[in-house]
């Protein structure tokens, strides 16, 4: 099931994404279908009603199955625009760092590799969706960085989460985008500010359920730039797991529903080339990850106010 957060003629909707390039209108569909009118307007309310909206969906898309009009209520992706899942997070979003052998070794040497995961965060105002423009910041920034990501989306709330019992509250899973400010980084010595430009966090397209997995590890994170492929990476050569990175952040920290965790990316990231390849105005960035789908983004020069 690959959930999305989508407008269309000013209204937000959540829907289900399927294979012919369409989008189903809970809401509406629900409306038409059931006469009811329960299916919230927001990702994480959805989220937090766990098993009984994963059943509800199910039950609408069934009903649809069954009907020969359709138009009120499924869309051409071409009609809609499609925001991040959760546009707004409601807290930063928590991203682990060199998680990726190679790409610890492109930044630095043997002594980067990290031996517990690397944490920081990034701003929920950075979030945009799929096909909105990356801001280049040219005004703070010449450094101005890509990085393909497998991000978890948390399910319902845990603290002092075990690792064998981790898998229980994940929801599902997205690709994410961790726009990077290189020389901010280096700048302010941390990483907050280099991570938390406005639009630096591209997240989408779509929210896809753990169910439709049966192995995550096995997928491949791939990210090109203008076509050319930049980084290719598996979720298996982690450092740390995505179930041990949600029990590390647990420890002491609550984790909620609809948090989301940006996973590290492979190597292949501009700074890593030699000379660096730094975004610039123009760039379309995709990241391709097995059963999601993609995310693309484009760089603009104009600084937003």
């Amino acid at each position: 099931m690959k959930l999305a957060t989508a407008v269309l003629h000013g209204r937000q909707f959540i829907g289900v994404l399927n294979d012919n390039d369409q989008i189903l209108d809970l809401q509406r569909a629900e409306k038409r279908l059931f006469e009811m009118e329960t299916v919230p307007s927001s990702m994480i309310d959805c989220i937090q009603m766990g098993e009984k909206f994963l059943n509800h969906v199910n039950q609408l898309i069934q009903g649809v199955k069954k009907e020969e009009e359709t138009e009120s209520y499924l869309y051409n992706l071409n009609e809609v625009t499609l925001l991040a899942p959760i546009p707004r997070p409601r807290k930063n979003i928590f991203c682990v760092g060199k998680n990726y052998r190679e790409h610890a070794l492109e930044l630095g040497t043997e002594s980067d590799i990290p031996q517990y995961p690397m944490l920081f965060s990034k701003a929920p105002t950075a979030v945009i969706g799929h096909d909105a423009e990356i801001d280049l910041h040219s005004d703070v920034t010449s450094e101005l960085d890509y990085e393909g990501e497998l991000a978890v989306v948390i399910g319902k709330n845990g603290k002092r989460i075990e690792k064998e019992n981790a898998g229980d509250y994940i929801f599902g899973f997205t690709i994410l985008n961790d726009i990077t400010a290189r020389d901010l980084q280096a700048r302010h010595k941390q990483f907050l500010l280099g991570k938390s430009l406005d639009t630096s966090c591209p997240i989408g397209p779509c929210i896809v359920h753990k169910t439709a997995f049966e192995d995550i590890n096995s997928l491949t994170v791939e990210t090109y730039v203008n076509g050319e492929q930049r980084q290719t990476g598996k979720v298996s050569d982690m450092i740390f797991g995505i179930e041990e990175i949600i029990s590390v952040i647990s420890q002491g920290t609550t984790l909620e529903a609809g948090d989301i965790i940006a996973t590290g990316t492979p190597a292949g990231v501009g700074k890593g080339f030699k000379p660096p390849l730094y975004l610039k105005e123009g760039d379309v960035i995709e990241i391709s990850i097995t059963g999601i789908g993609t995310l693309s983004n484009t760089v603009s020069k104009k600084t937003k106010s």
